[in-house]
């Protein structure tokens, strides 16, 4: 784990830059990376302060929950004035552990592995892709983006050697489990799982799951309502 960055200067000596001890509940934390994305895309065109009004309005939620949400980081705006945006980026960050760089590893060299570990965006926000492997021979060897492609003989090994943080499963559903396996035990104690299978781990394993099967019947559902003419809203967010 590498750090990163560092508080904005003039709140260096701001209270609320310490690491707060609490935990945040889940669902606040599914929210603070919609939050961190609407304050970058405001702090590209320059905007300095947010109020939680503007905050709730984006984000499709009540400001109340904004308010609370950002309370867990140790931070409550000032009345008329709203949240400093570069602060609260900067607080938002450090919740979700994005000033330090979490090594990540993709099993699976198929489209959608390869498509991982090709965008740069992850590298960005703080996961740099740094393996990818695969049990196809064919593709051993091969290059995706910077990396060739390992044999999934190497990543206890490779997890080992070099600190790995994450791994994701971009593997058929078949193979997701014993992969898995593989990944914790090597040292993984994080997964981003993309295979329509729910994973057994062990207690301290976090696992996300992402099944755009899911999300897909999710929309259908919405679909089905607006065929019926019920009201939909414009965006559904976490």
């Amino acid at each position: 784990m590498t750090a990163l960055n560092k508080a904005p200067q003039k709140n260096i000596d701001d209270k609320s830059a310490s690491p707060r001890r609490r935990r945040i509940p889940s669902a606040a934390v599914n929210r603070l990376p919609v939050y961190l994305q609407i304050l970058t895309d405001l702090q590209l065109t320059e905007t300095s302060q947010v109020s939680s009004d503007q905050l709730a309005a984006l984000a499709n939620v009540n400001a109340a929950k904004v308010r609370k949400d950002l309370s867990y980081l140790g931070t409550y705006g000032t009345r008329g004035v709203g949240y400093e945006v570069a602060f609260l980026i900067y607080q938002i960050k450090r919740e979700l552990g994005l000033l330090s760089q979490w090594k990540t590893i993709v099993v699976g060299a198929g489209n959608l592995g390869s498509a991982i570990t090709v965008n740069g965006g992850f590298t960005s926000r703080g996961f740099p892709v740094v393996a990818i492997f695969d049990v196809d021979p064919r593709k051993v060897g091969t290059r995706v983006g910077d990396l060739s492609v390992r044999n999934l003989d190497e990543m206890k090994d490779f997890v080992r050697a070099n600190g790995v943080h994450i791994g994701v499963l971009a593997v058929p559903s078949t193979a997701a489990q014993s992969v898995a396996d593989d990944l914790i035990a090597a040292g993984i104690g994080s997964l981003l799982n993309f295979a329509p299978v729910v994973l057994t781990t062990p207690k301290g394993v976090t696992v996300r799951n992402v099944d755009l099967g899911v999300e897909l019947q999710i929309l259908g559902y919405h679909e089905q309502l607006r065929g019926q003419g019920v009201t939909q809203p414009s965006r559904v967010t976490v």
